[in-house]
């Protein structure tokens, strides 16, 4: 399993980089078949002129699937990185907890996976913890409205079923993907009211 750390705004220590290892050591006991884990560590300031420490880690699974868990802890970088972790326990619990239909396999563990994987000690079953868009940047509203951020992503083709599988393994609470249905490029986003949505844009 191979861990990259990468810091910003932050020196990333020795002590540091192995304090963040150790905690990360286990998750290929817990989840078979991880082609690699990236460990983001930055601190900012926030508005009250704390600074705040953010942890965030991604897998990746030989699949192709994807887990992120984020978390933002006051000062305390060590446990920003407990919370991610404890927070990524839960998105390997749902990849490993539910069996799902035939095409949705990449993002669910198989029976050799489960078989080979130690259970996750003290993790409940998964519940989402905070509902609404969950973003690492916030952006000041500003007087005039202006484009501060572009970035490219890459899309993936996949069903809605997959969509919804790979959104709620990344936390987020929506995703772009290429749909196999429609043909195009989709939106999955989550409704306040409960349940899912798919945006299919239409070229006017």
């Amino acid at each position: 399993m191979d861990v990259t750390i990468h810091g910003n705004n932050i020196k990333i220590t020795d002590a540091l980089a192995t304090y963040a290892r150790k905690k990360l050591d286990k998750l290929d006991r817990y989840l078979p078949n991880i082609s690699d884990v990236r460990v983001d560590l930055s601190q900012q300031r926030s508005r009250r002129g704390e600074d705040v420490a953010i942890a965030q880690i991604t897998i990746r699974h030989q699949r192709g699937a994807i887990l992120r868990a984020e978390e933002r802890v006051p000062g305390d970088m060590h446990a920003a990185i407990n919370s991610a972790v404890d927070n990524m326990y839960r998105r390997i619990q749902r990849f490993k907890g539910k069996r799902q239909r035939k095409g949705r396999e990449r993002f669910t563990a198989t029976i050799e996976e489960l078989s080979q994987a130690e259970q996750i000690p003290d993790v409940e079953e998964y519940i989402e913890e905070t509902p609404g868009i969950e973003t690492t940047e916030t952006v000041e509203a500003a007087t005039t409205p202006e484009i501060v951020r572009r970035k490219e992503i890459t899309v993936t083709t996949m069903n809605e079923a997959e969509a919804i599988e790979q959104m709620e393994l990344l936390g987020h609470s929506f995703f772009v993907f290429f749909n196999d249905a429609t043909g195009g490029v989709n939106v999955l986003y989550k409704r306040a009211s409960g349940g899912y949505g798919v945006l299919v844009p239409r070229v006017e």
